[in-house]
């Protein structure tokens, strides 16, 4: 597939990553020469120096023949600029776009069409960010959930605690302690390593677990691997950006929410903007003000401003004076596995989330769904099965009996309204989504021809 990608910054960069492995042609576009040269000496690609949206680069890049244009610079307009020019002049035919502004995206229906703006996916960080960090506040304990086939099927990861009803026993012990709920745990880490889970498999304290179940199953099985943390009452957001605003106005119909915000005007506007939200204008660091508005009955603090060092030392200061769980938004990766479960429970990284919706277009096979986890290293995958028992390597056959690349799982598969947790005799049929849990990416492609139909399927 030939993609080109417009902006080196770290989304970009990132993307390269994950595409260049798997037998693509990549070029990418930024104005930065050293950036270029950086991620050229890093990978096999092509780099174009150059303003993304002017013809001239386009044409240089290859936009004439390439199958994808994916564009990710810091600029919403650009992005916009870009996919039209490639449209108009160059026919590209499928077009990505990143857009941030919430001005951009209250009119996307109208907006991003053939016939007006022509991007054919629209990538939303900010958005996406807020969606991630409200269903870590919907299941108290998860480190992340990931959910499937429209939200009938979720992918949880936890921490097994001491003291947990599953520690120190068998998985085989899950189906007794639960006999009337389906799950399938698809993977372990085990001190950062996967492990693969059999029946005999024992749960250690502090293994990272990942279990598949039907949503309204999720809760269940996350009392049976980790004392169950009560819900969420009192949340205390830093940070009245795009992210703050939009999770606060998400979440303060059922939460108790406080804002702080450093900036004066713009706590001001969020004051009037924002329904039930109690909005403070001041420094997230400064102790008196987290001592005043009782910092020690907040259940979670959630650090979203553009600072990452802001956010890690308020969430830390936050942490000792007795909130009860911390969370923060942290835009480098190197830092996002050195702070996550010290003092500091949970790390977001917007590049993930970002990642995670752009692979979901660019992979190959009828995938509808991609899920980058523990940071970039494994990945989830909804997959649709298309063909019959002569055209295709899954319809017709048994889990069991399909080949799967090594440290890959099947853990449900979603056949219209019914949720099947995957067991060796389940057999996958046409149309089937099948949710697959990958221990290590590079199999990815394996996986894409594994789903694709012979060329005799029509």
């Amino acid at each position: 597939m030939k993609i080109i990608i417009l902006g080196a910054g770290q989304v970009g960069g990132t993307l390269a990553e994950n595409l260049v492995g798997e037998n693509n042609d990549i070029t990418i576009v930024d104005k930065d020469p050293e950036r270029l040269r950086e991620l050229q000496d890093k990978y096999d690609l092509r780099v174009v120096q150059g303003y993304a949206s002017h013809p001239r680069t386009l044409r240089e890049a290859g936009a004439q023949d390439a199958d994808m244009l994916v564009s990710v610079t810091n600029s919403d307009e650009t992005n916009m600029i870009a996919c039209q020019i490639a449209f108009t002049l160059f026919n590209t035919p499928n077009r990505v776009a990143r857009i941030r502004s919430p001005e951009y995206l209250k009119e996307k229906e109208q907006l991003f069409q053939s016939d007006a703006v022509p991007v054919d996916h629209l990538i939303a960080p900010e958005e996406l960010v807020t969606g991630y960090i409200e269903r870590l506040i919907e299941y108290p304990g998860a480190l992340q959930v990931v959910g499937f086939a429209e939200d009938k099927v979720g992918l949880v990861a936890v921490k097994a605690y001491y003291g947990g009803p599953l520690v120190g026993n068998a998985l085989s012990a899950l189906r007794e302690h639960m006999p009337h709920i389906d799950t399938r745990v698809a993977a372990i880490f085990r001190q950062g390593r996967p492990i693969r889970p059999r029946g005999t498999t024992i749960i250690e304290a502090d293994d990272e677990v990942f279990f598949v179940a039907a949503s309204n199953h999720i809760r269940s099985v996350m009392s049976e691997l980790q004392r169950l943390e009560k819900p969420y009452k009192r949340l205390m957001i830093v940070g009245g950006g795009n992210i703050g605003a939009g999770l606060a106005r998400r979440l303060e119909q059922n939460y108790s929410v406080k804002l702080i915000e450093r900036n004066p005007e713009r706590a001001e506007n969020l004051s009037e903007m924002l329904e039930n939200t109690i909005v403070f204008c001041g420094d997230a660091s400064d102790q008196e003000l987290l001592s005043e508005e009782h910092i020690e009955q907040i259940d979670v603090f959630i650090a979203v401003t553009n600072d990452d060092e802001a956010n890690i030392m308020s969430a830390m200061l936050a942490k000792r004076m007795g909130a009860k769980k911390v969370m923060v938004l942290i835009q480098r990766g190197a830092y996002v596995d050195l702070v996550q479960g010290g003092t500091i429970d949970i790390a977001i990284s917007p590049q993930q989330a970002t990642i995670s919706a752009l692979l979901t277009h660019v992979r190959k096979a009828d995938i509808v769904n991609v899920s980058s986890l523990r940071r970039g290293a494994a990945e989830a995958i909804e997959a649709i099965a298309h063909g019959d028992a002569s055209t295709s390597k899954v319809v017709g056959r048994a889990v069991g009996d399909i080949k799967l690349p090594p440290g890959t799982t099947i853990g449900a598969v979603v056949r219209g309204e019914e949720v099947l947790i995957a067991h060796d005799r389940t057999v996958i049929e046409q149309d089937d989504h099948v949710v697959m849990f990958l221990v290590d990416k590079k199999y990815i492609p394996d996986v894409e021809r594994l789903f694709q139909p012979s060329p005799f399927f029509l």
